[in-house]
């Protein structure tokens, strides 16, 4: 809002509203530095403008979790006010006034990307307008001009996203304090994906290894656990800067997809299973064995070592996402921060893995009586061959062949699981169990588990929902998503972003849209488990409905990373948006959830409500 006319060399005053959605706040110009990004704002270089001035409201100072520092916020509204003194010599026509304004907005737990927008406004400069007699109301300050951003023109207006996705919250460090903080958020992500599908069921092949390795003491216990956990920092420090340095940072996302990348991890796994089975004992050439084996004998170093670069490359397919998010958000900032991220990223993955290492060190020199060892190794030979048959089902999805379906994939998984079962009952005869030896309890426990475990399975062959477990299986039909109760459908465009933005003007609806991937096991989740709920359907058939797959090597999926990076500033998956038919963004949720009522609290934002916005 702007007064309608003022004098040569007099004054007219602006006001901006900002309307804030419940729980994000705004920073106010007068926060901190090295934080988040404060609200600043200005007017477009005029020739009638001489002097700006931005009035701010009485912040709330406290400190802030997102950034460990006091920080000054705004809730619900926040009104400034632009105080602009005329030119002397400005000359009596209407003039067009464009404030230009960037800001963030958080939560308690999360920041959205840098917002960039404008207003315009008429101002009418005449000589016989009357002096404005306006005071400046109580609780507000004047922004000093250090924190006023020179505006040479009026940029293009930037989509408000909704809640956006962990990326986007580390702050840009300037100093070695928030480098340090930034490097404690990539520890923590690390952490993290030890619980992503890739991750955690290589623990006990990690064991498994290592159980295997001869120790000369505790301290060599500990360099080879050192050495297998650097060979992961190593290769997710290198590797994942080169492939960014290369790719940008949805390269290292796309590993998680590439077919390549997926046949290797299938063989390798397959490989080992077999090993662990008894069909055959993995060699290398007896020159290269020689030289390993005189260096096994002084610890075993190159052989953890390359156990930690090829767990590394197997894990990318899940922790991908994490890799390239940290990437994405430590680009801008300082020149050591993507360095330092992944240093940090990796050390966190790694850690667990070296307390782990540790362990099975000292097992190793404990005596090996009883058959509890090989059955150990046929166990996780079973285990191991399930686990390669979702990198061949990544295959499948990212080539769309249709070949390993839902049901084959999980009458595979029903067998594979119900064999070491039956294993372990004695019904089948492999190493480790004799004809004539008893049954104990433990054994007969474990056995009756992976029976349940494989009788489960059973219902999703045939349309039943299988909980946490569909997040890692094929989906039943990629693009309609059933409830099993009513027997409603949802069906959705597929990659057709332009058709649905059509369809969504012509029909006079919001579009939903659906940021996934083939291999993304928590996209695979929420479509089995979140978007069939009775209460979410229902919100999703007001929306045209279309996915798009940004995990692709293709250029539709080279398109729509472009558009998810440029639009949203995040290369998350799963990652969700309500626009219009004129490509507004509404809200976005960046996101798996569970909470069905925050999921619909998200689509009904996007009935009426929008993000925050100025």
């Amino acid at each position: 809002m702007l007064q309608a006319d003022a004098r040569p060399g007099g004054v007219a005053v602006g006001k901006l509203t900002a309307t804030i959605q419940e729980p994000w706040h705004l920073y106010s110009p007068t926060t901190p530095p090295g934080g988040p990004i404060i609200t600043s704002m200005g007017v477009a270089d005029n020739p009638a403008i001489a002097k700006v001035e931005v009035l701010r409201p009485q912040p709330v100072r406290k400190l802030d979790p997102n950034f460990g520092i006091d920080t000054e916020t705004y809730d619900k509204q926040a009104v400034f006010y632009l105080r602009l003194t005329l030119a002397p010599g400005a000359a009596e026509s209407p003039v067009e006034v464009t404030a230009n304004v960037r800001y963030q907005a958080c939560t308690d737990t999360q920041c959205l990307p840098p917002v960039r927008k404008s207003a315009a406004a008429t101002l009418q400069v005449k000589a016989s307008a009357s002096e404005l007699k306006w005071e400046m109301p109580a609780g507000y300050a004047v922004v000093p001009e250090s924190k006023v951003p020179e505006s040479k023109g009026k940029p293009a207006a930037t989509p408000a996203a909704g809640k956006a996705s962990p990326p986007s919250a580390p702050a840009k460090p300037q100093g070695a304090g928030e480098l340090i903080q930034f490097a404690i958020v990539a520890f923590g992500l690390g952490l993290a994906s030890i619980f992503t599908p890739c991750v955690f069921p290589m623990i006990p092949f990690t064991v498994t290894y290592f159980l295997n390795q001869k120790s000369g003491g505790r301290a060599d216990s500990i360099i080879q656990a050192a050495v297998f956990s650097g060979g992961i920092v190593l290769l997710f420090t290198s590797l994942g800067l080169l492939a960014t340095a290369i790719m940008g940072p949805f390269g290292v996302v796309q590993l998680g997809a590439n077919l390549w990348v997926n046949l290797f991890i299938f063989a390798v796994f397959t490989a080992f299973s077999f090993s662990l089975l008894g069909a055959f004992e993995i060699t290398l050439p007896s020159g290269l064995l020689t030289k390993m084996n005189s260096m096994s004998e002084r610890g075993g170093y190159l052989g953890s070592l390359l156990m930690g670069l090829t767990f590394s490359l197997t894990s990318f397919a899940c922790v991908g996402p994490f890799v390239g998010s940290l990437l994405a958000a430590s680009v801008q900032g300082d020149k050591l921060q993507p360095t330092i991220g992944m240093l940090g990223f990796s050390s966190g993955l790694a850690s667990p893995f070296f307390l782990l290492a540790l362990f099975p060190s000292t097992m190793s020199r404990m005596p090996r009586s009883g058959g509890w060892l090989p059955r150990v190794k046929t166990v996780f030979g079973f285990i191991l061959l399930a686990i390669s048959l979702k990198y061949l089902s990544n295959i499948d999805q990212v080539l769309q062949w249709g070949f390993l379906t839902r049901e084959r994939f999980l009458a595979a998984w029903v067998v594979l699981f119900a064999l070491p079962g039956l294993y372990l009952f004695g019904f089948i005869r492999m190493e480790g169990i004799k004809p004539d030896q008893q049954l104990g309890v433990s054994r007969a426990l474990i056995a009756a588990l992976f029976l349940i475990f494989a009788i489960s399975l059973l219902p999703g062959m045939f349309g039943g929902k299988l909980g946490e477990l569909d997040a890692y299986v094929p989906l039943a039909q990629e693009g309609s998503y059933s409830n099993s109760a009513t027997g409603e459908r949802l069906t959705w465009m597929k990659d057709q972003y332009p058709e649905a933005l059509a369809k969504a003007k012509q029909e006079n609806k919001l579009l939903f849209v659906n940021f996934t991937g083939h291999t993304c096991t928590n996209c695979k989740w929420m479509k089995s488990n979140m978007f069939p709920k009775p209460e979410v359907m229902a919100e999703l058939k007001k929306f045209v409905l279309v996915e798009l797959y940004n995990d692709g090597a293709d250029a539709t999926a080279e398109k729509i990373q472009d558009l998810q990076q440029s639009k949203f500033n995040t290369i998350a998956v799963p990652f969700y948006a309500l626009m219009d038919g004129d490509e507004k963004v509404i809200a976005t949720f960046p996101r798996l959830t569970r909470d069905a009522k925050e999921f619909v609290s998200f689509l009904q934002t996007g009935q009426g409500e929008k993000a925050p916005s100025l």
